[in-house]
């Protein structure tokens, strides 16, 4: 969902329900620990860093729109539907990622307009930033428990992870279609 008229509008391949959503979200976050568990036991180790990789691509896609909706629904907030389609922050990708990320199915969730009206802004702020704080840190402490459970190349891949994470929080910090300048326009700052 956009904030403003003003800002681009994300490329949607589709919609779905809320319990939908949340049964698909779910089971992606299932198959991502199912994948952690395969890395610790792969026989060899380009098996185990393909189940990694796999899983921190799975917490990745799987835990953004999912963490609205639980933040949001814990403050009061209602949602309408799940939409799947490229990332509202295309600005926030290099130019030579930006399409792929703009063509990836993400997950994101349309608000309920009147919900959103009587939210209060910190409801809204804290709502708004669940979903890039949980995609920048699920994945990477997926990573950090790959990396403690001995996992081959979990330790090169661990630095890959803390840097995405990183660019990631850092990208939707300084693009106006960020989730975390969302936040900042519900608490009322630029």
């Amino acid at each position: 969902m956009n904030a403003s008229n003003s800002l681009p509008q994300r490329k949607l391949f589709g919609r779905l329900s809320i319990i939908a959503g949340n049964i698909l979200q779910i089971a992606g976050i299932a198959a991502a620990c199912l994948a952690l568990a395969a890395a610790r036991s792969a026989h060899s180790k380009s098996a185990a860093l393909a189940a990694m990789v796999a899983a921190w691509a799975l917490l990745y896609f799987f835990c953004h729109g999912i963490a609205h909706w639980a933040a949001g629904r814990m403050l009061g907030i209602r949602f309408a539907f799940y939409t799947v389609g490229g990332t509202g922050n295309p600005e926030g990708y290099p130019a030579g990622l930006r399409w792929v990320f703009e063509h990836l199915p993400f997950f994101g969730v349309q608000t309920d307009k009147a919900s959103m009206q009587t939210a209060s802004p910190t409801a809204k702020a804290i709502m708004w930033s669940a979903g890039v704080t949980s995609s920048a840190a699920v994945p990477t402490l997926g990573v950090l428990w790959a990396r403690h459970a001995g996992v081959p190349g979990s330790k090169l891949f661990l630095l890959f992870a803390v840097i995405w994470a990183v660019a990631t929080v850092a990208s939707n910090w300084t693009s106006r279609t960020g989730d975390y300048s969302k936040a900042r326009r519900a608490l009322g700052r630029s």
